[in-house]
């Protein structure tokens, strides 16, 4: 039975801010809005009239957490409906055979046994979901690599997916057609789309300080630092457990990070002393940070706090956990360490991936002039008739 005494929140997909977001409708409710403001890291838009956050499958898995139980969720970006926690497919239950089922079924346990981790399975079998359905009028052995370009051009452009998530529905296809063999469709043909080549957000040192200074909360002072020490990965963060730190050896063990790989990365000595504070202030018990219940604590509302801290020391880009991470790895570079030593500690598989951060790294382009430093030196050596040039004169 429906629970009507819920508050409606629509869900749509849009583009705003030259991003694509996620736009909550709803009617005026302080207490849902006080809820949204304190654990998503939600925006609200002036001109829409309306709450929006970035459309990443993370931040919808979060707006379920928190809202999933005090709401009743329309999600008009896949035809779901949330009650409480009772789902209801009104208008988005999959048209598959038992065919069809038993196939994705059986792909769904291949990619378990593959070793993938669970958001991998639960994405890329989604992906083959959505493929099988888009074209169930014909059998499996009959699907070509005209129908994969079908497929994209009516449903991914559609949906406004990224080119990330497009690359990863190729990915997911490649490892399909190896699954089930009798597709006609050639994974050599399959063309993976270019990454998008932006260059990450990095703070200066100074910006940095600036920011954990801004933290009057010692939990929130503590999580900054150890983001920007050791360049941990938020879920990196969230996971950590007490008895990965160990304070004798300067280190912290990272378990089962990205690609289920161990690694250590330094503990600084700047932050045993905040370190020492916050263990005897919070008296944490299994994990570093945790949330209500000794549970673990909760990714957006770290997004929040940082985007808070932001604004209040007055830093005009946006920085997200992620930032910290680039900002550690750019700093080691202008300091002198190596991109293998940084590779190892930023825990990256390849180091095609850690190079990016010799496009930002400021060490070597400051020690390069200008042609036009050079040519107004020049001028400055053979004219000693002339006063000093200045640009500035008129």
């Amino acid at each position: 039975m429906k629970n009507n005494t819920l508050p409606i929140v629509t869900l749509n997909r849009g583009r705003h801010r030259n991003d694509q977001q996620i736009f909550l409708s709803f009617i005026y409710n302080e207490e849902l809005i006080n809820r949204i403001r304190g654990n998503l890291p939600a925006r609200w838009s002036t001109t829409l009239k309306k709450w929006y956050v970035k459309n990443t499958p993370y931040n919808l898995k979060a707006i379920y957490k928190v809202l999933g139980t005090h709401t009743t969720l329309d999600n008009q970006l896949n035809g779901e409906r949330i009650i409480g926690k009772n789902t209801e497919r009104e208008n988005r239950k999959r048209q598959l055979n038992n065919n069809q089922k038993e196939l994705l079924n059986g792909f769904y346990k291949y990619l378990k046994g593959k070793r993938y981790s669970e958001n991998t399975v639960k994405v890329y079998t989604f992906f083959i979901a959505d493929f099988i359905e888009f074209h169930n009028k014909k059998t499996v052995d009959a699907l070509t690599n005209r129908d994969v370009e079908l497929f994209i051009e009516a449903v991914f452009i559609k949906r406004n997916y990224s080119i990330s998530t497009q690359r990863q529905f190729i990915s997911a296809l490649k490892l399909f057609v190896v699954f089930e063999p009798l597709t006609l469709i050639d994974s050599l043909e399959l063309q993976r789309p270019k990454k998008d080549k932006k260059l990450p957000t990095v703070l200066s040192q100074v910006e940095v300080i600036e920011l954990i200074r801004a933290a009057k909360n010692l939990k929130h002072r503590a999580i900054i630092a150890l983001l920007y020490s050791s360049g941990l990965r938020i879920s990196e963060l969230l996971q950590l457990k007490i008895s990965d730190i160990k304070i004798e050896r300067r280190q912290i063990i990272v378990k089962n990070s990205k690609g289920r790989k161990d690694r250590y990365v330094t503990l600084a000595d700047s932050f045993l002393p905040l370190l020492q504070n916050y263990l005897v202030s919070y008296k944490p018990t299994y994990y570093f940070i945790e949330g209500a219940n000794g549970k673990t604590y909760s990714a957006s509302s770290v997004r929040k706090f940082i985007y808070k801290y932001t604004k209040a020391c007055g830093i005009s880009v946006k920085v997200t956990p992620h930032t910290l991470r680039h900002s550690y790895a750019t700093h080691l570079l202008e300091h002198g360490v190596g991109l293998r030593h940084i590779q190892e500690l930023l825990g990256h598989s390849r180091p095609e991936t850690t190079m990016i951060y010799t496009h930002v790294t400021r060490k070597d382009l400051l020690e390069i002039k200008s042609p036009l430093d050079n040519a107004i030196a020049q001028l400055q050596k053979t004219d000693k008739q002339e006063q000093k040039f200045l640009l500035s004169r008129k």
